[in-house]
């Protein structure tokens, strides 16, 4: 059994898509991210973020990381294209390239004070904001080039990534969502069992 160290809406979220997709039994653990990290948990994961998760007795982190471990373990759950597909390298690349940089991005867009400010100057936010917005024009053109899917006709676990990046973005002054093709995209995820089940279990509410 796998446990996962969660907190509702965070990067937690792609990895217990990813548990839900798969079907197998899991244990969820609230860690509460706005209190200081319990002694514990920082054992576990000595960054205090989240998720966590245990395999085989192992703690394992990076929600990428995780979602490419849970792909390997599960290929029945297709979460990514058959080893020897060529689509497996582009799955690979975009898992890299979401994390690399919209994740990366999106970090420093909540979190100022990694930048060592307590708030954003305008011109920095500005600038997060374009980069943002500059990957959301690349991967709507991917795919209404290329789609429906990220990867292509199929899904995979990259979609669930994806839409829980855009989720992220509807507060922002030009949410993913007013891209037509990701707009898309985020519907067919967002229709998916697993999405409606993590929102029961997650207790979320907001797109």
């Amino acid at each position: 059994m796998y446990t996962l160290y969660y907190t509702p809406g965070t990067a937690s979220m792609v990895v217990h898509l990813a548990l839900l997709e798969i079907g197998a039994p899991y244990r969820l653990e609230l860690v509460d991210v706005s209190r200081e990290r319990d002694p514990a948990y920082l054992e576990l994961n000595p960054q205090g973020t989240v998720p966590t998760l245990v395999v085989d007795g192992r703690a394992l982190i990076e929600s990428a990381a995780l979602l490419m471990v849970l792909a390997e373990r599960h290929p029945e759950a297709r979460l990514a294209p058959a080893a020897g597909n060529p689509e497996r390298e582009l799955w690979q690349q975009w898992i890299v390239h979401l994390s690399n940089t919209l994740a990366a991005t999106f970090r420093f867009w909540f979190y100022p004070a990694d930048l060592g400010a307590p708030e954003h100057p305008p011109q920095l936010r500005d600038a997060l904001r374009r980069k943002i917005e500059g990957v959301w024009d690349r991967i709507d053109a991917r795919l209404r080039a290329h789609g429906p899917y990220l990867i292509g006709r199929e899904f995979s676990g990259a979609d669930l990534y994806i839409t829980m990046l855009m989720r992220w973005s509807r507060k922002m002054p030009k949410p993913a969502t007013e891209w037509p093709a990701l707009k898309a995209l985020a519907d067919r995820v967002r229709g998916r069992p697993s999405w409606k089940r993590l929102y029961e279990l997650e207790g979320l509410t907001e797109w």
